[in-house]
């Protein structure tokens, strides 16, 4: 069974970022209970599981792709309130890491293992995609809406949707890290 001591572990260095401690305490009960629905049953088993199932992932793990999107998308908003003479928005740090943290919470529920031990997408992945699913466990959790709206908006399902800041970020540094993978896979990459 996956505890919350677990995934305390998994992102401390972004847990520990958060200033509101209901907001922490509730992106781990999130993914304690992301994981009990989709019958993850160790942290060695949530640091097997793909990022996607969508192109060749070298390797790079849910966890491991969780924490970069995470990093990227704090390393954008720190670019332009370091930069920026008069920032044009607010952005709140503890929000995009929540974001960042749960963007990808719902694949828990869309991957499964496959009998031939590798992975597919799982009965509720086909019914919705993770976008959704990770959106519907933070309601169901009390997250702020705004966190919400960062799961629920950060890919195909947010586009021409309205959108927090935060997503922006969030959409921002998750096809940062997909889209170079899609092109070396398909050949399109220049190395």
């Amino acid at each position: 069974m996956v505890t919350e001591q677990d995934i305390g572990k998994l992102f401390e260095a972004q847990l520990s970022r958060i200033d509101d401690p209901a907001l922490r305490g509730g992106v781990v009960r999130v993914w304690v209970e992301a994981a009990k629905q989709g019958g993850w049953q160790s942290v060695e088993e949530l640091k097997a599981i793909p990022f996607t199932l969508l192109t060749a992932t070298e390797g790079i793990d849910l966890i491991e792709h969780t924490i970069a999107v995470t990093e990227g998308a704090v390393g954008l908003a720190r670019a332009q309130s370091e930069t920026y003479a008069r920032m044009p928005y607010t952005i709140d740090m503890d929000r995009l890491l929540a974001g960042g943290l749960l963007h990808d919470v719902g694949k828990l529920l869309e991957i499964e293992k496959n009998p031939g031990g590798g992975f597919r997408k799982s009965r509720s992945g086909h019914l919705a995609r993770h976008p959704i699913s990770g959106a519907n466990l933070a309601a169901r959790a009390g997250l702020p809406e705004e966190v919400i709206n960062t799961i629920a908006c950060h890919a195909k399902e947010g586009e021409g949707r309205p959108q927090v800041v935060e997503t922006v970020l969030i959409h921002q540094a998750d096809f940062a890290t997909f889209d170079p993978l899609r092109m070396k896979s398909g050949g399109r990459l220049v190395e």
